[in-house]
């Protein structure tokens, strides 16, 4: 059962339609063509029932991983939507989980953080997922306004 609503207004906001658009962009055998955003998002909601059946210990997938990136590719795409500069994801996941993300602006770090527990990566909303990419893409945005220069390398 589908934790999304194919009438949920969030759909049509600029970041959950990038989130949408990187999913289907990581689709190379098309299995995600002809299904509504609603279907497509919906691996990213994670309710209690859901992260329950997820065991504990284990590797994360390689769609769990696929997951992650498209999360952080959608910010870095709105970073350069927004300030015009050509923004960089990087993601190193290990096989078990734990990693570090980045997002760079030319020579400039704009976001930076340590992921663990990947196998479980998900929101308990779409809309906690728009929130929290909001809040990244705005720390994002203030880091560049303020190191221009540095951006701009």
């Amino acid at each position: 059962m589908n934790a999304v609503l194919e009438t949920d207004p969030i759909l049509e906001t600029d970041f959950i339609k990038e989130m949408v658009r990187q999913m289907r962009a990581l689709d190379s055998y098309g299995s995600w063509d002809g299904k509504s955003a609603d279907k497509v998002l919906d691996a990213f909601v994670l309710t209690k029932e859901r992260k329950r059946e997820i065991p504990v210990i284990g590797d994360p997938d390689e769609t769990t991983l696929a997951r992650v990136k498209a999360f952080y590719n959608a910010i870095a795409v709105l970073i350069e939507k927004e300030c015009g500069k050509m923004a960089v994801p990087m993601i190193q996941i290990t096989h078990e989980g734990f990693g570090r993300g980045l997002i760079t602006v030319g020579k400039l770090v704009v976001f930076d953080r340590t992921l663990r527990d990947v196998h479980r990566f998900g929101f308990e909303s779409l809309s906690k997922m728009k929130d929290e990419g909001d809040k990244l893409l705005a720390v994002a945005l203030e880091i560049i306004g303020k190191y221009p220069e540095v951006a701009g390398l």
